[in-house]
C-alpha cells in the first residue's frame, strides 16, 4: 500500500509541475518576457533593468514580491490546516488563478501576472517534510542537477533508473509550457481559467491522497 501511495505522491507532483509550466508559459508571453514561476530569471532582469535603469527592474521587482506573498499566504495556509495541507494550499492555488483570470477578463490583464506569480508561489508549499519544501514544483534546476547526479551514479554501478524521476519532473514542465504558450496564442489570458479548474480538481486529488494518510 505504501509503494501506491508513493506513486500516487509522484504522480501528484507531476501535475503539478505541468501545470506550473502552462502558467509560466502563458505567463511569460502576457508579462512581455517576464516569468511568474522563475524568480532566478526574474532577479537577473531585476539586476540588469537596476544596471540600465529600465522600468524593467519594477516589473521583477513586482513579481518576485508578489510570489513571495504567495510562499507567505501558503504558510499560513499550511500550519493553519495540517493534515490537509496540501489540498487546502492547491485550493489558495486555484482561487488565485481565477482571480488572476478574472483580473484579465475585466480588462486588468497588467496586473493578472501578479496573482499567476502568487499562485506559483504558493504551489511550492504543497510538498513539505519537517516545516522545509521537500519538492520544488516551479523550479527546475535542482531537478537537472539531480538527475545529472544520478546518471553519474547509475555508470558507476549505481541503482539505474533513479535519474528517471528528476528528469520526468523537469519534462512535466516543459511540457506544460508548451502547451501554456499555445493556449496563448489561441485563448490569450482565457486560457488561465483552465489552470484554475486544474488546480481544483488537484487539490480534490490531493485531499483523495490525505485520507489514506500518506506522508508529506
Amino acid at each position: 500500500m505504501i509503494g501506491v501511495l508513493e506513486r500516487r505522491r509522484k504522480w501528484l507532483a507531476f501535475c503539478l509541475t505541468g501545470l506550473a509550466g502552462y502558467v509560466d508559459g502563458l505567463g511569460f508571453l502576457a508579462a512581455g518576457g517576464m516569468f511568474v514561476s522563475f524568480m532566478s530569471g526574474n532577479s537577473t532582469r531585476l539586476a540588469i533593468g537596476a544596471a540600465e535603469r529600465s522600468v524593467t527592474a519594477l516589473i521583477a521587482l513586482g513579481l518576485i514580491g508578489a510570489f513571495l506573498t504567495g510562499v507567505i499566504a501558503a504558510t499560513l495556509v499550511a500550519t493553519l490546516v495540517q493534515k490537509r495541507r496540501k489540498s487546502a494550499v492547491l485550493g489558495l492555488v486555484s482561487l488565485l488563478l481565477a482571480s488572476s483570470a478574472t483580473l484579465a477578463h475585466a480588462g486588468a490583464g497588467a496586473f493578472a501576472p501578479l496573482l499567476m506569480a502568487a499562485a506559483m508561489g504558493a504551489e511550492n508549499l504543497v510538498f513539505q517534510r519537517d516545516g522545509e519544501v521537500s519538492i520544488g514544483l516551479t523550479y527546475m534546476t535542482g531537478a537537472v542537477v539531480k538527475a545529472g547526479q544520478r546518471i553519474g551514479m547509475a555508470l558507476l554501478g549505481g541503482p539505474r533508473w533513479d535519474w528517471l524521476p528528476h528528469l520526468l519532473l523537469w519534462s512535466s514542465l516543459v511540457t506544460g509550457a508548451i502547451i501554456g504558450a499555445l493556449s496563448f496564442h489561441r485563448l490569450g489570458v482565457d486560457g488561465l481559467w483552465f489552470t484554475a479548474l486544474a488546480a481544483l480538481l488537484l487539490a480534490v486529488w490531493a485531499g483523495l491522497i490525505e485520507r489514506t494518510g500518506e506522508p508529506a
